[in-house]
Formats: C-alpha cells, sequence, structure tokens
C-alpha cells in the first residue's frame, strides 16, 4: 500500500506585506505496476525552502537524485520553484496548466511569465482525471484556482488521501466551501472542494496540516503544529496579529475573458513549448546534505 510523507509542512500565513507562501511537500512512496519502488515528490516548494527540503529528504534517506517523479498540482510560484532540484525526475502535471503557463494572464500574480519556461526543464508527462500515476495513486482533476490543478488521491491505511494543492488550501475552506483565492473560475473552485470531499477520508491541503471532517462537520487535525518565527521578538514594536480565522475571497480581475484567449492562442501555445530548449542542470551531490 502506498505511504504519504510530509517533507515540508504547509502554512497559511500572511503578511500585510507580502506572502511567505509555504505550501506541503508531500513523499509519496509505493511499487510501480511492475514491483519496482518509486519515489514521488508532490510540489516542489518555493527556493526560500529549498535547504529545508534538502534536510527533510536526507531525513527519510533520499537525496534529490532518488527522486524519479515529481507532480504538480498547479504551476503557481511557490509550487514549482525547487523542480530543477530533481534532474532524474519525470515532471507531471496537467496539459492545461502546462499551456497556461507559458501565457498567463497579466493579472495573475501566482504565475510569472518565467514559469513556462522553467516546467519545460524537466520531461513532461501530461495527466488527466483518473489516471494512475502508480497502483493507488491516481489524478484527481480539480480546476477552478488555475485552469488545470490536480490532486493525488493515494490508497493508503487511513483509507482515502487526498494532497489536494490549492484547491483546498486550508482545512476551514471544507466548511466555507469556497476558494479564498481564484485564478480561473470561482464556480469550478468550488465544485472541485465538493469533490475533494466527496471522495476522501483524509485530506491534505496546500497551506496547512492533514485533517478529517468529524461528524459535526469540526475540523480533526491530524498533525501537531509546530513553527518557530525568528527574527522578531513578540514585544517588537510595531508587530501586530490579525485574525486570520478566514482569508476575504478573492477573484483575479480578468478571469471572465480567460477560456476564450485560451482557446484562440492553443496553436501558438503549442508551438512555444515545441521551441523551449530542454535544458536540465544536475545538482551536485555536495550542494545539498548527504543521505542518512
Amino acid at each position: 500500500m502506498p505511504t504519504i510523507d510530509i517533507l515540508l509542512p504547509g502554512f497559511a500565513i500572511d503578511t500585510d506585506q507580502g506572502y511567505p507562501a509555504f505550501c506541503g511537500v508531500f513523499l509519496v512512496r509505493g511499487p510501480d505496476a511492475a514491483g519496482r519502488h518509486r519515489n514521488i515528490l508532490v510540489d516542489a516548494a518555493h527556493v526560500g525552502r529549498r535547504p529545508f527540503l534538502w534536510n527533510a529528504l536526507a531525513a527519510h534517506g533520499l537525496d534529490a537524485e532518488d527522486i524519479d517523479t515529481v507532480v504538480l498540482t498547479h504551476a503557481h510560484w511557490d509550487h514549482v520553484q525547487n523542480i530543477d532540484l530533481f534532474p532524474q525526475a519525470t515532471l507531471v502535471l496537467h496539459p492545461d496548466e502546462r499551456r497556461y503557463a507559458h501565457t498567463p494572464h497579466a493579472n495573475d500574480w501566482a504565475t510569472p511569465a518565467w514559469t513556462g519556461l522553467l516546467l519545460e526543464q524537466l520531461p513532461v508527462r501530461e495527466v488527466t482525471d483518473g489516471e494512475e500515476i502508480i497502483p493507488g495513486v491516481d489524478v484527481i482533476g480539480l480546476p477552478g484556482h488555475s485552469p488545470g490543478s490536480i490532486g493525488v488521491v493515494v490508497q493508503t491505511e487511513r483509507g482515502r488521501a487526498t494532497i489536494t494543492g490549492d484547491a483546498l488550501h486550508f482545512a476551514y475552506v471544507a466548511l466555507t466551501k469556497r476558494n479564498p483565492l481564484v485564478f480561473w473560475d470561482a464556480d469550478q473552485a468550488a465544485r472541485s472542494i465538493e469533490r475533494v470531499l466527496t471522495v476522501s477520508d483524509v485530506v491534505y491541503p496546500g497551506h496547512d496540516r492533514p485533517f478529517r471532517l468529524t461528524s459535526d462537520s469540526g475540523i480533526d487535525y491530524l498533525e501537531p503544529f509546530a513553527l518557530t518565527l525568528t527574527g522578531l521578538r513578540p514585544d517588537t514594536l510595531g508587530l501586530r496579529f490579525a485574525d486570520a480565522s478566514s482569508r476575504p475571497l478573492w477573484v483575479m480581475p480578468g478571469v471572465k475573458e480567460q477560456p476564450k484567449l485560451y482557446e484562440k492562442n492553443a496553436d501558438e501555445i503549442q508551438r512555444r513549448i515545441n521551441r523551449v530548449p530542454k535544458v536540465v542542470r544536475p545538482v551536485p551531490r555536495e550542494a545539498g546534505p548527504a543521505k542518512g
């Protein structure tokens, strides 16, 4: 039976000066159809977490070259920036996400213009809803937050566990049923939340701890919260804490025009993808901590 380990936990941290954007990074392990052991990374975080990702891999007896598959739930900056660490991996993502990343909307601050170029630095396997990654590990389509958001459903000893990316950022979203940050389609995003809750016994959100819903629709977290802030003191003048029980809903200006533009430019987008030179830069083994 496949297993899920949390390499880097997700945190629901915002500030009035920008977003730290600490997404969860997950290690899924299990045999493929031929019985070969596979190490699958789901999401890769941003470069500010790179040393911590090296350390987390080492704590599991792995280094970057041992990861053979990197699944991207979506292509936003805080989930993709470390994919270049894994030179032996195949990059798995939805075709709509791949194509959109080459021509993101001007208002889409989560998909910088360089995102498409970054994605093409690894061999890409495009997947859609229902496809199997390895036995017991399947793709679930969860569009709305972005055009090609996907989740990973893993058959575990805890039951069906879904790694959602930002189709479901935070545990409280399971109660509100609305995605607080939409770059593609708010109605699709709401349906994706419902789908996650329908198929899942356990949810691994994009920026929160894994949880179950209780019989009275409460949140039962399955991991403790642990975070140390450095560089600040509790009595630092000007430091304030605001209510973080929920986030305001935000839908990107211009979402209504996106589908037509996307369809209109489909051929040109594919030509751009075909022209991108495939350059893989292996990471020197000594750049990160050694195994063990």
